[in-house]
C-alpha cells in the first residue's frame, strides 16, 4: 500500500519545493509534476520524497483529518 502525505508547497528552488504539514517541513522533488504549475500556498500529496499530485486544500484537511483519526485509534485514543 502507497501512502500519500499531504503538505503545503512553502517555496520553490530549482525543482525542489519546501513542503510543511503539523509543523514538518521537508524539501520535495517535484520532478513528478513538471508540467503542471506548482507555487508556493499549493498543497501537494508527497510519497517517499515526491510530489505525485496537487490536491485542493479542502481536500489536504479531509485528508488530515482522516490520518489524525487514524493515529489517534493506533495510540488507543477516541476513533
Amino acid at each position: 500500500m502507497c501512502l500519500g502525505v499531504p503538505m503545503e508547497v512553502i517555496a520553490i528552488t530549482a525543482g525542489l519545493a519546501r513542503c510543511r504539514a503539523k509543523g514538518v517541513e521537508r524539501d520535495v522533488s517535484l520532478a513528478l509534476l513538471e508540467d503542471q504549475p506548482v507555487a508556493p500556498g499549493d498543497w501537494v500529496l508527497v510519497h517517499v520524497g515526491y510530489a505525485i499530485q496537487t490536491v485542493a486544500a479542502e481536500t489536504a484537511a479531509s485528508a488530515w483529518a482522516l490520518l489524525d483519526r487514524m493515529i489517534a485509534a493506533e495510540d488507543g485514543g477516541d476513533a
